[in-house]
């Protein structure tokens, strides 16, 4: 068989055995496809076989992934998108090798070291600052206060809060389950506040709609063919926040994301451990909840100064 054959294997793979979502199918068929059409330029053959692929050849793909980088300009092709075409590479290789198909071994793709971004996050003073700024007074506001308080209190993505039923949220008991990257489900908790905000809203609304959350504007796009508030997107979230995030006067760019690093960042400082935090932000390896240690860090300073003797 080609790879070219594989590719396409290995795509179906992810998409019925893995479960992988259509956007990761859809990166990992580019990487793939640019990763064959560089082996061939490299080969000078149309029809690469899994034989073909040697260390040479990951040599010398690598650095026409770097090159190409350096050429255009573009740092973050360099680093970041550099590493997700060899994270697809390395899953192609280990489909192959779990097949017994011969060819290059997966361990001998390693991935360029990237230096990590300082996270951005908020005080909770911060987060009142941006509550304050809101007009609980409409719909849209209790909506909105809801969104922000849900998002602070329970650590949620963008996409898990926007997918949200009516059904899917237990006000009373403060928790229910969603599901993250991977399609792994995960326990989400709130605060008591979180709850009395979401249920507000709830109260305010007239309609029995199953989105929890909806995109209540007076763009005619916003509405269904019956007429009735579609769900609230990603980006309508994102503009809530930035918004409130203006008025209260912070200067720094504020996302959902940030909430959702604000959340996490105030249960470190409050003495949570690094695990516990992991579950609950779903990340699947502890590695990736390691961009807080700016926090342990900076925690770690005060117990030195709180706790070690000074010189006389």
């Amino acid at each position: 068989m080609y790879i070219s054959d594989l590719i396409e294997d290995f795509l179906e793979h992810l998409e019925i055995e893995q479960g992988r979502s259509k956007r990761t199918i859809e990166n990992y068929r580019l990487y793939l496809e640019r990763f064959l059409e560089i082996s061939q330029e490299i080969l000078n053959k149309d029809d690469v076989k899994p034989s073909d692929l040697n260390r040479e050849l990951l040599r010398k793909y690598r650095l026409k992934l770097n090159r190409y980088g350096s050429e255009n300009g573009n740092e973050d092709f360099k680093v970041i998108t550099q590493s997700y075409h060899l994270i697809a590479l390395r899953g192609f290789l280990k489909y192959l090798t779990k097949r017994e198909i011969k060819s290059l071994d997966p361990s001998l793709v390693e991935l360029p070291k990237v230096a990590r971004k300082q996270v951005s996050f908020l005080h909770y003073d911060e987060v009142e600052d941006m509550l304050n700024e809101i007009d609980t007074s409409t719909e849209s506001g209790l909506r909105d206060r809801a969104i922000i308080e849900l998002l602070y209190s329970g650590g949620l993505r963008v996409s898990e809060l926007v997918g949200l039923d009516r059904g899917s949220i237990n006000l009373e008991r403060r928790e229910f389950m969603v599901r993250g990257k991977g399609n792994k489900d995960r326990p989400i908790f709130i605060s008591k506040s979180a709850a009395m905000r979401v249920q507000d809203y709830l109260d305010a609304r007239t309609d029995s709609l199953a989105p929890l959350f909806l995109n209540n504007s007076n763009n005619t796009q916003a509405v269904d063919t019956s007429g009735n508030y579609r769900r609230i997107t990603a980006r309508s979230v994102e503009r809530i926040v930035e918004k409130y995030a203006k008025l209260a006067g912070i200067v720094k760019h504020v996302s959902p994301h940030t909430l959702r690093h604000s959340f996490a960042t105030d249960l470190l400082m409050n003495g949570a451990d690094l695990r516990s935090v992991q579950s609950m932000l779903g990340h699947a390896d502890i590695s990736t909840t390691q961009i807080y240690t700016h926090v342990t860090d900076a925690h770690l300073k005060e117990v030195h100064e709180k706790y070690h003797s000074d010189t006389k």
